[in-house]
């Protein structure tokens, strides 16, 4: 059975809420954790994510998205998420750890 648009949505926010100051996830992550793909979480976070902490969640390769990323990474830097070359450290900061 598929669950509504907006309890996926609700889902995603949850989780994303639950990463703390300082760490990272990515869109998988997320997307695993809550049982949809990342493209799932992308749009769930740039249709509503703005009362979340958005820009705690990366790519895989610990970038950030083109429309949001010289913000994002200040956030994240704000926070003291060590960036190299416009990615975030992943091994570092990643949330949940492996």
């Amino acid at each position: 059975m598929t669950r509504p648009a907006a309890d996926v949505d609700e889902a995603v926010f949850d989780v994303v809420e639950s990463i703390p100051a300082g760490r990272v996830s990515t869109y998988g992550t997320v997307g695993r954790l809550v049982g949809v793909g990342p493209r799932r979480v992308a749009r769930a976070l740039s249709q509503g994510g703005a009362a979340v902490p958005w820009y705690r969640v990366v790519r895989a390769d610990g970038s950030a998205a083109e429309p949001v990323r010289t913000r994002q990474l200040a956030l994240l830097a704000a926070e003291g998420v060590p960036v190299r070359n416009q990615r975030v450290d992943l091994a570092a900061v990643r949330w949940p750890p492996d």
